[in-house]
């Protein structure tokens, strides 16, 4: 590193304390108002010395779901949950949540170790200990282990793409909000580098970064990618190298297969053979660092204004909830219940149907006789003249 970056880094490197701005945002939260996470103990070996608080609603959908979300930096777990709505969205729409909490022992600004390589690789550290309460959730709430997420924000984000590299096989998708690409820092000051420069790298060489985290070989998790572009904390161009990570790991193209305006922001999506989107980006125009909050499709709000929780007109909790399909059953239910309260049209009365005389005559045919026909006594003698008289009643031909 120049002289020029060593400079820079020791003038920038008091102001990582700056993250504890995060924590103001326990104060700035309605009286009153907690998140119903609670704490669970008992998950584990635990090598990463982390915290494990969960949500999961009364009514969980069929096919069971869990969302596992990363705090950023000075932030609780109990905090970022009110201010990114997860759990009012778990409830709403019947998944599990997971999240994890840093400890100042382990990081005195409750950032997660996304650039420390003990807590960065498979089967070590903070990374294996989110495992782990990935695996008490499964066995206690019989989650579905192909219905699995992940999203994290700003250090949170940084170790959601440590979890999609190193467990591939255990999620269905992630999503990373102002975070950074996976394997870009293995020290604090590479960290700092890559939060300020981004500098960029060879799609090739990022995409094998994610290829040698794991023995995996694919499938691959899909991914959504959200940053400000004023964001001055972490650089925006970490989002561009996020997505070419992803690209290359799925073999997908540089150039999107589609761009639009959601809510008022670009919106870039590559799909793959199958028409499924596997990787989209959105980029908040002029947002600083943190959560995009707003109105979601629903006309319900999730979450609440903070520090770096930013209302920006664009609900990402609730976007990222629908790139994961978690809102899908709820359409499909509110679809059902529309119909069932629609008139259902009656079909036209049909005219009753004249009986068969052979079927009302049916005790008198040959079929029905035994095969040995028994003369019947003079006191069994059937009144053959009576029972036609009431078969043609029955048939309507003779009052």
């Amino acid at each position: 590193m120049s002289l020029a970056k060593n400079v820079e880094f020791l003038r920038r490197l008091p102001k990582l304390n700056g993250f504890n701005g995060f924590g103001a945002h326990r104060s700035m939260l309605e009286p009153g108002r907690r998140s119903p996470i609670v704490e669970v103990t008992g998950f584990g070996s635990n090598p990463g010395g982390l915290q494990m608080f969960s949500y999961v609603p009364e009514h969980l959908q069929r096919g069971r779901a869990l969302v596992v979300v990363l705090h950023g930096c000075g932030q609780t777990a109990a905090a970022y949950d009110l201010g990114a709505g997860w759990s009012t969205l778990a409830k709403h729409y019947g998944f599990a949540l997971l999240m994890p909490q840093q400890q100042p022992s382990n990081n005195a600004n409750t950032c997660f170790n996304w650039f420390n390589p003990e807590d960065t690789a498979r089967d070590h550290g903070e990374a294996r200990s989110i495992r782990q309460m990935i695996a008490r959730m499964v066995c206690d709430h019989r989650i579905d282990p192909h219905r699995i997420f992940v999203t994290g924000l700003s250090a949170g984000g940084a170790m959601t793409s440590v979890m999609l590299a190193t467990y591939p096989e255990l999620f269905a998708g992630g999503a990373v909000i102002a975070g950074l690409p996976f394997g870009v820092a293995s020290n604090m000051r590479e960290a700092l580098n890559g939060m300020l420069q981004s500098p960029s790298r060879p799609a090739g060489e990022l995409g094998d970064l994610v290829r040698h985290a794991s023995p995996h070989k694919g499938p691959w998790p899909k991914l959504s990618v959200w940053h400000g572009s004023a964001d001055r904390t972490v650089n925006p161009a970490n989002a561009d190298e996020i997505v070419k990570q992803w690209l290359d790991v799925h073999g997908l193209p540089p150039a999107p297969m589609s761009e639009g305006i959601v809510d008022g922001y670009p919106h870039r999506v590559w799909w793959n053979a199958d028409g499924e989107t596997i990787v989209e980006s959105y980029t908040i125009t002029d947002m600083a660092h943190g959560t995009p909050l707003g109105m979601a499709d629903n006309d319900q709000r999730y979450g609440e204004q903070g520090a770096f929780l930013i209302e920006a007109g664009i609900s990402s909790s609730y976007h990222i909830a629908s790139f994961f399909g978690l809102t899908e059953a709820m359409s499909q239910r509110k679809v059902a219940a529309k119909e069932a309260s629609d008139p259902v049209p009656q079909p036209a009365p049909t005219p009753a149907r004249t009986p068969d005389i052979a079927v009302a005559l049916q005790p008198l045919t040959t079929v029905n006789r035994p095969a040995k026909p028994v003369r019947p006594s003079p006191r069994t003698r059937i009144d053959i003249g009576a029972v036609i008289t009431r078969a043609l009643t029955a048939a309507g031909l003779m009052k």
